[in-house]
């Protein structure tokens, strides 16, 4: 079984925010496997789905971004999971618009959801897909930029980045992570 966890603030007022590509895949990943991702259970709202045979549990923390390792936590513990069976999906401003980075393990970075889960689980070994929403203007505050809505022409192009992810997220699952790393990373989509 597999934990796919979509980084993002709850609320329609983020929902076209650039901190919530996370949710963005993950939606976009349920809506491909035919679930929907609302029960609430372990501060999160959450989908059970299959890929390729294999359980998956999508979830999306209802916690807010900075305090994301409280649901994560939940959610590992709660399905008795391990975090190398987890992918997390978070923005990334270090990386510019439509990249994607696939990485097996690392640190979490300047973002604030992943050192709360790094905070919380204790490890940063399990896979994460990042994807790029940089760069953010030169006197323009982190939090500032983050929190700004994509324009209708940024939505329109996330679009086939975001259904890039959700294919590197099932090849994850798969246990083709190398694979999925040859194929996305660093290509602007």
């Amino acid at each position: 079984m597999w934990l796919v966890v979509g980084l993002g603030n709850p609320g329609t007022e983020y929902s076209r925010t650039r901190h919530n590509v996370g949710f963005m895949v993950v939606q976009t990943l349920a809506r491909e496997l035919g679930v929907q991702v609302r029960k609430k259970k372990y501060r999160s709202k959450i989908a059970m789905a299959q890929i390729s045979g294999e359980k998956v549990i999508l979830a999306l923390p209802q916690t807010y971004m900075n305090m994301s390792g409280l649901a994560v936590k939940d959610l590992l513990n709660g399905f008795k999971l391990l975090p190398a069976n987890m992918v997390v999906i978070y923005d990334d401003l270090d990386l510019n618009f439509g990249e994607i980075r696939i990485r097996p393990q690392g640190s979490a970075g300047t973002h604030k959801g992943m050192k709360s889960i790094v905070q919380e689980i204790n490890t940063t070994v399990f896979p994460r897909v990042r994807v790029g929403i940089g760069p953010k203007a030169e006197a323009q505050g982190a939090a500032d930029f983050v929190l700004s809505e994509f324009s209708a022409e940024e939505m329109s192009a996330l679009k086939p980045v975001i259904e890039k992810a959700s294919r590197a997220v099932q090849m994850i699952v798969n246990g083709d992570i190398q694979k999925a790393m040859n194929e996305f990373n660093r290509k602007k989509v």
